[in-house]
């Protein structure tokens, strides 16, 4: 054993952690983000029962929810999806669960497995039991990685957009973009469950497959290999669109406007075509009159306005995984270190289902 290696565990059985940590050091309003935006530092932490104080927990990180959300973080402004950022030379937070290791909160013990959305990207951290969300069943019989998928801010936002803002009828034609993404594979699922005829949009003929094999969309097609949107949306949609859950925005938002049907629905659930770029380089929509013409109603939401239902989703969603009636895909990366290109991953073409970091072992 080396002695950086024996130092260590002198220092961890004295209640010392060496823990990594991403903070922020400048914001990037153009592009994505790169490592002189972001960077990884190490710190030594003291968990040891006596330096926690009261009402406060010691967190050992084990899964990270990696969403397209945090994106609107790092721009240093607050256009667009208006979510608050991260302050500078700070260490950024994050959906994700942890495992206690020590606490001064009769409400935890050692062991329990929870769930925040504030979590710091880090390996370890001492925080107020106020920000822990809920303790996790572990005999519940559903996997972690689905806390932060079907039942986390993906699952959540596509319950949302298809049970509550479109409640579409069975039998309505409904299309979903970026549909092998974390939440439009959850939203196809979710439609067909409703008895609904459901379209996709995918960036590859393999995610095409994807959509149709394993989501059970009843069909799909590569944007990318389609010259004319409104030609292959006439092709899909010979009777309309009844309802369209927007992840991208752009060019596909403005085609969809041309063949939507009278009082349809378009939750705005995000526009990820738009992240990268300040307001002014955005596309813009130039058909929204038919917004009017159609009396069709647009509609974008964040999940912490909802967060009333939130009991609701996961009690609807719990059953549906037990029966066997949604099934989701996710992608783990190991490690701390891989932060960075996990959300960058999540705008590039390959990306598929979920993306989570596993930090520690479960």
């Amino acid at each position: 054993m080396g002695e950086e290696v024996k130092s260590l565990v002198v220092e961890e059985e004295m209640g010392v952690v060496e823990s990594k940590e991403w903070y922020l050091v400048s914001y990037a309003p153009h592009g994505v983000p790169t490592t002189d935006h972001l960077k990884l530092r190490k710190v030594r932490l003291s968990i040891a029962p006596e330096s926690i104080p009261d009402a406060h927990v010691a967190i050992e990180m084990l899964l990270f929810s990696v969403d397209p959300y945090l994106r609107g973080r790092f721009t240093g402004t607050l256009d667009g999806l208006y979510f608050p950022q991260f302050e500078l030379n700070q260490v950024i937070t994050i959906f994700g669960i942890g495992r206690v290791k020590r606490s001064n909160d009769s409400k935890y013990e050692e062991g329990d497995i929870v769930l925040s959305a504030s979590f710091p990207v880090a390996e370890y951290c001492v925080m107020p039991s106020s920000e822990i969300d809920a303790k996790i069943d572990a005999a519940s019989g559903i996997s972690l990685p689905d806390y932060l998928s079907t039942l986390g801010v993906p699952g959540f936002a596509a319950w949302l957009g298809i049970e509550v803002v479109a409640d579409p009828k069975p039998g309505s034609n409904v299309f979903i973009s970026a549909a092998s993404g974390g939440v439009g594979m959850i939203a196809g699922q979710l439609a067909k469950i409703r008895g609904c005829r459901v379209i996709g949009s995918t960036g590859s003929d393999e995610k095409v497959r994807l959509i149709k094999e394993e989501f059970g969309y009843d069909d799909g097609f590569n944007y990318k290999k389609e010259e004319d949107l409104d030609a292959v949306l006439s092709k899909f949609f010979p009777n309309g669109i009844d309802v369209y859950l927007d992840n991208v925005g752009g060019k596909m938002l403005e085609s969809v406007l041309n063949h939507v049907n009278k009082f349809a629905r378009i939750p705005l659930c995000g526009m990820i075509s738009q992240y990268n770029q300040v307001w002014t380089e955005r596309e813009g929509v130039r058909n929204l009159l038919n917004l009017v013409g159609k009396e069709v109603r647009m509609e974008g939401f964040l999940l912490k306005t909802h967060f009333n239902r939130f009991g609701d989703f996961a009690k609807e969603i719990e059953g549906h995984i037990k029966e066997g009636r949604l099934k989701p895909k996710t992608k783990i990366n190991f490690g701390i270190e891989s932060f960075l290109d996990s959300l960058n991953s999540l705008f590039s073409s390959s990306n598929i289902g979920k993306v989570v970091i596993q930090v520690n072992k479960a």
